[in-house]
């Protein structure tokens, strides 16, 4: 609710010849009525950076544990741009016994009106649910057995996962790829629906155990401040109770299915092929997966068939490898606090032989013994010439075999090279930390040969 109201006197000479024109949003309308408008306006003016230039401001405590944010005072004024313009907000306090709640005053040049005001209405009201949707609580939902699959429900827990893509040691170039693509996700509803397509983005993060598929969707999830929903399509009876899976599902969130590889290998649940076709792209998918994200997870996407691959289904593929050298050293400086040691030498010459091992699994190493970064070293050492002997050939380092690169928009012919022309691609990323503090974020299977789990790198070279 906005209503106009010209401001007499007391302020700029211009005012004086109406040059501005002022706006009033009550906290509460006529009837008593909690205004939205207002608290949408209150959060975007106290995330403004001009807050923090201003003469006086309040300090508070936020939702989240140690958080202290900006808040603006009553009878405080700050500026803010907009395409251009210059407009000015004031907060005014109930000081008066006649009127109901508080008011913020926008403040807008008369020659700007026509061009800006409702644009930036529409502005306010973006930025302030981003900010809204960021601030909540994070839920992680698991799909739960029903003997009815009409009742087939999701079972919610807090949503804890530490991981951030700032936290994530991630080539800076990859880093900001995917940034990039998330936040032009975040802002593209109109642009889809011009396109005539559903507003959603799929992720297809592919590679051994322990290289970091899973705190990866979890600082997705962070960062989009989205809720995750982790299917198990173990626990699906068919492909009826998937539908009503996904129609059970909310805006702005992230549903993951883990291994997809092992499900078109092993053949174990009632849902078909076509089922989880159709989930990727199908008609439900397109009423019911809007401001969505999507990612699936494999250990290796060689068996599957490129049909299930393909753009519209999977829109970017990112591989996560075992380690090499150059990763290693990003765990040694991260978990040991060494940049350089004298036995760097010699591990690299085991990394060039072929061994290898999983970030999870070197990180887990030096953890165990981080207060000696000479002996956690010698572990890895000792680890990579048993367990690692022979793991990494052809998948760890440019030099013992050209892996796929670490980001493309899946969009190549079945067949063709990552890091081709016209492939979107980056560097891969190096690594996460602790593999094993998912609060039990997704679920940690197979064999030491076969698992899909966590905290480590994708890095590309070639």
């Amino acid at each position: 609710m906005i209503l106009f109201n010209p401001l007499n006197g007391g302020g700029r000479f211009e005012d004086c010849f109406h040059v501005y024109q002022s706006f009033k949003v009550p906290e509460f309308n006529e009837s008593m009525q909690e205004n939205q408008l207002y608290g949408k306006v209150t959060d975007y003016l106290n995330s403004l950076t001009s807050i923090e230039d201003s003469d006086y401001t309040n300090l508070v405590t936020g939702k989240k544990p140690n958080e202290i944010v900006l808040q603006l005072d009553r009878n405080q004024t700050i500026e803010d741009d907009f395409l251009g313009a210059k407009v000015r907000w004031t907060s005014q306090g109930s000081g008066d016994c006649n009127s109901q709640g508080r008011n913020l005053v926008l403040k807008v040049r008369k020659a700007d009106k026509r061009r800006i005001l409702r644009p930036y209405l529409q502005h306010i009201h973006v930025v302030a649910d981003e900010l809204e949707q960021r601030k909540r609580d994070l839920r992680l939902y698991m799909n739960v057995v029903d003997d009815d699959f009409r009742n087939a429900r999701w079972r919610p827990v807090p949503f804890t996962h530490p991981a951030t893509l700032e936290t994530m040691a991630m080539e800076a170039d990859l880093k900001s790829k995917i940034k990039s693509d998330l936040e032009s996700f975040l802002k593209a509803k109109q642009y889809y629906n011009r396109l005539g397509r559903v507003w959603k983005r799929s992720f297809l993060l592919y590679g051994p155990s322990g290289t970091g598929k899973s705190s990866f969707v979890a600082a997705m999830a962070n960062f989009l401040g989205y809720d995750v929903y982790d299917l198990d399509l173990s626990r699906v009876k068919d492909d009826s109770e998937l539908k009503m899976l996904v129609l059970q599902t909310t805006s702005k969130s992230v549903i993951v299915i883990e291994d997809l590889d092992r499900f078109f290998a092993e053949k174990s649940t009632a849902v078909s092929f076509s089922g989880i076709s159709n989930f990727m792209d199908g008609l439900l998918n397109s009423c019911c997966a809007e401001e969505r994200v999507m990612v699936f997870t494999m250990n290796s996407k060689d068996q599957v068939d490129p049909n299930f691959l393909r753009p519209g289904r999977i829109d970017v593929h990112i591989h996560f490898p075992l380690c090499d050298f150059s990763a290693f050293r990003n765990l040694a400086t991260s978990y040991l606090g060494v940049k350089e040691h004298k036995l760097f030498p010699q591990v690299e010459e085991i990394f060039q032989s072929g061994s290898s091992l999983s970030p999870a699994e070197i990180g887990e190493l030096m953890i165990a013994n981080r207060n000696s970064p000479s002996h956690a070293i010698k572990s890895v050492i000792t680890a990579l010439q048993t367990d690692g002997d022979g793991r990494g050939k052809g998948t760890a380092t440019g030099k013992l075999g050209r892996p796929p690169r670490g980001f493309d928009t899946g969009s190549r012919k079945s067949g063709d090279e990552p890091g081709e022309p016209g492939v979107f691609c980056g560097e891969g990323v190096n690594t996460v930390r602790d593999f094993r503090k998912l609060y039990g974020f997704l679920r940690m299977r197979g064999s030491k040969n076969s698992q899909s789990f966590d905290a480590g790198s994708d890095r590309s070279v070639g």
